[in-house]
């Protein structure tokens, strides 16, 4: 079947316990070292990013947030040649290194869509966050131990904690929009708008544990963040394969 042009019906999703974010991360856990190099590629090319970041924009606080941001929003578009290992080893195949590199050559544009919504997405947050934290900080944020002084730090301020708030306020929709859609979108004729409509209808079935899972996404891929981003040559190929099987499970 060609699935840019037979477009299949909306999938259903189904409803599951508390208790299953934490076996997405053992079954992503048992895939990436099932077949490692292709996940341990990935995470290293993201450390290397985070590290260029870092040397380029060290004195740029909001150049390198920005960078940190987007990479954050985009990740789960990175990821999608491990969601195509992963459902390989389902079958008990095993994806060559050229095999994942086809899944970008086919230029499905489905995919580039829904990266360029969450670059936009990205964009908006820290424009957003960059007028908010400008506006109320005392002094004025150039490089990061301004703002950790200046924001994280202050004994009185409450710039900190708003902005805080906005990022959760912000990234509450894009994580809904996103948490199955692009596995569905590798695994599925749909379309862009049917994708994020079941990432929702997904969200809304299972609140709590879906609640539970970001909050895992999120601390996981900090744990790598603050190891000198060492962490995220493990913690970027363990994620994607576990959304993968949190995808599998979800979408019926």
């Amino acid at each position: 079947m060609n699935r840019r042009t037979s477009m299949q019906p909306n999938p259903s999703v189904r409803s599951v316990g508390l208790d299953r974010p934490l076996a997405w991360l053992k079954l992503g856990w048992a895939d990436l070292w099932r077949h490692p190099l292709p996940g341990l590629l990935h995470g290293l090319a993201a450390a290397a990013f985070g590290w260029l970041m870092l040397f380029w924009a060290h004195e740029d606080f909001w150049i390198l947030a920005g960078a940190f941001s987007g990479f954050l929003i985009v990740a789960p578009i990175v990821a999608t040649g491990l969601y195509a290992v992963s459902r390989a080893l389902e079958s008990g195949q095993r994806l060559r290194i050229v095999d994942l590199l086809n899944v970008w050559r086919s230029q499905d544009p489905r995919l580039m869509h829904f990266g360029l919504l969450l670059g936009l997405a990205g964009t908006g947050w820290v424009m957003t966050s960059a007028a908010m934290v400008t506006s109320f900080a005392e002094l004025p944020i150039i490089r990061p131990i301004d703002f950790l002084r200046h924001v994280v730090l202050h004994e009185t301020s409450w710039v900190f904690e708003a902005w805080l708030m906005l990022g959760g306020v912000l990234a509450a929709p894009v994580f809904a929009s996103s948490v199955v859609a692009i596995p569905l979108l590798l695994d599925r004729p749909v379309d862009v708008l049917t994708a994020v409509l079941t990432s929702w209808k997904a969200v809304a079935a299972s609140p709590g544990p879906l609640a539970l899972w970001a909050a895992l996404l999120w601390l996981i891929t900090g744990l790598g963040m603050v190891t000198g981003l060492l962490g995220l040559i493990v913690a970027v190929p363990w994620l994607a394969h576990a959304s993968w099987h949190a995808y599998r499970e979800l979408v019926d």
